[in-house]
C-alpha cells in the first residue's frame, strides 16, 4: 500500500469504529483500490433486520457528518434492504443478511485484501480508530 492511499485507510478503520457501536454484523472492510477505478475500500454490514438496516446507516451518516465528512451520497434508504453510503474512498454497503448472501460482494472481491477490524469497536475500543477528518483524500 502507497502512503497516498494512507488516509482512506483511516477514513474506513473509522467508519467501521461507528458501525461498530451500533452492533453491525459480519463486518468485513476490502482493500479494492488495486481493482476498482471507483474507490478504495468497500466496507460491508450486515443487519438482522431492515430496522437495523435503517439506523445503522442512519447512526454512520449521522456520525461522519459530525465529524465534517458526510456521505457523499445515499441510496436504498426507502427499503433498507441494501443501503449504499458513498464516501468518496469508501463505499459503505448495509446490507439485510438475505441479500447480502445472495448479491455476495465478497465473493465477488476475492481477490481483495480483507483488513481487520475485529478490534475496532466490535468488542473492543472505538478510540483504538483514527479520527475521521474532512479532507481525506487518495
Amino acid at each position: 500500500m502507497t502512503d497516498s492511499t494512507e488516509p482512506s485507510r483511516d477514513k474506513a478503520l473509522r467508519l467501521a469504529a461507528l458501525a461498530g457501536r451500533r452492533k453491525a454484523h459480519d463486518p468485513v472492510l476490502l482493500q479494492v483500490g488495486d481493482l476498482t477505478s471507483y474507490t478504495d475500500y468497500l466496507l460491508i454490514l450486515s443487519g438482522r433486520s431492515t430496522r437495523q438496516v435503517a439506523a445503522l446507516a442512519e447512526h454512520l451518516a449521522t456520525g461522519s457528518k459530525r465529524a465534517g465528512v458526510p456521505p457523499l451520497g445515499r441510496e436504498g434508504e426507502r427499503d433498507a434492504q441494501w443501503i449504499l453510503l458513498d464516501y468518496g474512498e469508501v463505499v459503505v454497503h448495509i446490507f439485510y443478511e438475505p441479500l447480502r448472501r445472495h448479491y455476495d460482494l465478497e465473493g465477488l472481491f476475492v481477490e481483495a485484501d480483507r483488513i481487520d477490524i475485529g478490534h475496532l469497536g466490535f468488542g473492543g475500543d472505538l478510540d483504538s480508530a483514527p479520527e475521521l477528518t474532512r479532507g481525506e483524500t487518495t
